[in-house]
């Protein structure tokens, strides 16, 4: 394939700016970092959503409440997982969190019994999926600052030390993703998956070792292996590795059904908002569960 200028310009342009404000809304302080992850939990609702109802029309007639609402009570995740260091005034977010969900969920329910005169189970189906796969994720990614603050001093006004879970994470995620590229382009030929027909079991494999052994080696020099030991980082770095390729399958399979090539369009060059994050939105969780498990 020849090389085309304006299409690397575009990509590395939009890769400069989507670094920009990820950096910006992880480190800034928990409020930025709150807002972030609620564009991208929007972001990938919107995409699932368009998606689901290219693989089954009947979700396209799903009530607007039905459509937004659903939305709204994964956000209210989000809030309930907030702590302490999210106030408005003496109030705290969490609480309003719970109480709104709870809400929601009957008044979703009950709109759903009434103008549809029954439950339609696969409609339903589809967005408790969604929660699952996506609210879930994002709520669970504001649970892993929440742990971070708690670990670190967070009283430095500049500096979000809650972000360093998350943003070893993302690293990891994104080294897994760039070495399995490399690795796979220059002795790649076993196909890994018939979903993804491009990845091959040398570059899944190479790249993985790869990401471990760079941020076990990143965790040996910075001060952050003081609290978190390098086992620990390596363990994420593993989980990063291998549920970050499951995610970004699921999210191809997705594709696949759907018959389209991106989830969609708002990073030129990039696709969207699950296309960037597939890999992250699977990891989260299972981080979350090692952290809660392992780490003090």
């Amino acid at each position: 394939m020849a090389f085309n200028f304006q299409t690397f310009k575009t990509r590395t342009l939009t890769a400069i700016v989507f670094a920009a404000v990820m950096l910006a809304g992880l480190f800034v302080n928990q409020w930025t970092f709150f807002a972030l992850f609620t564009v991208i939990h929007f972001g990938c609702w919107m995409e699932y959503q368009k998606i689901v109802g290219l693989i089954d029309d009947e979700y396209n007639h799903i009530s607007r409440f039905h459509k937004y609402g659903i939305m709204l009570l994964g956000w209210f995740f989000m809030v309930w997982m907030t702590n302490y260091n999210y106030k408005i005034g003496t109030a705290t977010l969490y609480g309003m969190g719970w109480y709104c969900m709870i809400v929601l969920s009957m008044f979703l329910l009950a709109t759903e019994i009434v103008f549809k005169k029954q439950l339609n189970v696969k409609t339903i189906g589809y967005s408790v999926f969604g929660l699952i796969y996506i609210s879930l994720s994002w709520g669970l990614m504001i649970a892993l600052q929440n742990k971070s603050a708690d670990t670190f001093d967070i009283s430095h006004p500049s500096f979000n030390y809650g972000a360093l879970i998350p943003c070893g994470l993302i690293f990891a995620i994104w080294i897994n993703d760039t070495m399995q590229y490399i690795v796979g382009s220059l002795i790649g030929k076993t196909p890994f998956s018939k979903i993804s027909p491009k990845k091959t079991w040398e570059g899944t494999i190479g790249g993985s070792l790869l990401c471990i052994a760079t941020i076990a080696l990143l965790a040996s020099v910075i001060d952050v292996a003081k609290v978190y030991s390098v086992t620990d980082w390596i363990a994420i770095a593993a989980i990063a590795a291998i549920v970050g390729t499951l995610g970004d399958l699921l999210e191809s399979k997705l594709k696949r059904m759907a018959n389209v090539k991106d989830s969609g369009q708002i990073m030129p060059g990039h696709g969207g908002f699950l296309d960037r994050f597939d890999s992250l939105v699977l990891a989260v969780p299972f981080v979350w569960l090692y952290v809660h498990l392992f780490l003090k």
